[in-house]
């Protein structure tokens, strides 16, 4: 399982309908909207990490 870096819920790499791509890594979310916070500015989910 992988964290949604934005609302810390767990998810399914597996099932994920959407996913970001940012420094190498790909990061897993919950829903449309967290994908859209991180992509906004992935340095400040990531800080918290």
């Amino acid at each position: 399982m992988a964290v949604d870096p934005v609302c810390k819920m767990d998810v399914d790499e597996a099932t994920a309908k959407f996913t970001s791509e940012y420094r190498g890594k790909t990061y897993y979310f919950c829903a449309p909207g967290c994908k859209k916070l991180f992509e906004r500015d992935p340095e400040a989910y990531l800080k918290e990490s």
